[in-house]
């Protein structure tokens, strides 16, 4: 029994050695030829990965336990326990080899990132409709505002807001709270980060800062442009004179028509959040149609004018 506990301590050790070894150099490929970005939204939140890994740890740690146990006698239940783990361990490390190997394509990334941009373009633009719409009168004219809330603290990306906190805020006050950057923007120290009208002058600056997220780095939970910024970076690393690969431009592009469908057929809703009478309360920006265009061909456009796979596929999704 103590041997065959030692076997899977033995094992099992090596999986976890292996998978992390496997990770950094799958990080470390994915950065390289295709976007450090992808190691944030992709590598380290796989769930398989996360799962196989600690499902190893588990075994080890079991095994490390009942080795203990077995001074003087043997627990059947025990080893029945540490047999099954030992098992599922090393089915796990087969699937896991299988599953790394078909991750780490370019197409099976991409497809991930477009996956998680048309959840996240559903989240923050949930009317059914068409992205090339234009509201008539666009944001009224509301003068200067009658106090400004600055940013304090260390500069960082906004990452989310709590809209609903700031409607309410602003209904309670009977004022208009106007959010001045857009999610993903980076805020300095001082920048406005609040527009305060009428009642809304009077709400606690504190209050207001705690509905706001901030981070080092973007994410894709409330920036819908996230997803594009990810995949135009790995198609302008393709076209690169060091890489020179318009295939997986190609593939990245492929992406990028399916998330720019996503988004036209959304309705990209305007930037005044209305309370239940119909009045403004809040005013907090989000990428209109244009914006989402512009970061589709722009740079890919420039980059890949030459070659003919990029034009080619670019008038087709045009």
């Amino acid at each position: 029994a103590r041997v065959l506990l030692e076997a899977f301590v033995t094992i099992t050790l090596s999986f976890v050695v292996f998978t992390f070894g496997s990770l950094l150099v799958a990080i470390q490929v994915a950065s390289a030829q295709l976007t450090p970005r992808l190691i944030a939204t992709t590598l380290l939140r796989d769930r398989v990965v996360k799962y196989t890994v600690g499902l190893f740890i588990f075994t080890l740690m079991f095994a490390l336990s009942a080795q203990n146990l077995m001074e003087n006698r043997v627990n059947q239940l025990v080893m029945l326990l540490a047999t099954l783990l030992g098992v599922f361990s090393l089915a796990a490390f087969f699937y896991l080899i299988d599953y790394a190997s078909r991750l780490l394509r370019p197409i099976s990334l991409l497809a991930h990132v477009g996956a998680a941009g048309i959840a996240v373009t559903e989240s923050v633009y949930p009317e059914i409709g068409h992205g090339t719409e234009i509201e008539e009168g666009g944001i009224i004219d509301l003068g200067a505002p009658g106090r400004v809330i600055r940013h304090q603290g260390a500069s960082a990306i906004v990452v989310a807001a709590d809209l609903e906190a700031l409607r309410g805020q602003a209904e309670r006050s009977k004022g208009i709270i106007e959010f001045v950057p857009q999610i993903g923007d980076f805020v300095a120290i001082d920048d406005p980060l609040f527009n305060l009208y009428g009642g809304a002058c009077s709400v606690d600056a504190r209050k207001l800062s705690s509905s706001v997220a901030f981070g080092s780095e973007r994410v894709m939970d409330q920036d819908p442009t996230f997803a594009f910024r990810i995949v135009v970076d790995v198609a302008l690393k393709a076209l690169s004179p060091a890489i020179n690969d318009p295939t997986t431009a190609v593939l990245a592009m492929d992406q990028l028509h399916r998330l720019l469908r996503g988004v036209g057929r959304r309705h990209l809703r305007t930037d005044e959040l209305l309370d239940q009478s119909g009045k403004i309360r809040v005013i907090f920006r989000t990428p209109n149609w244009d914006d989402f265009v512009y970061l589709v061909f722009s740079e890919i456009r420039s980059c890949g004018s030459n070659n003919l796979q990029v034009v080619r596929r670019m008038r087709a999704m045009i």
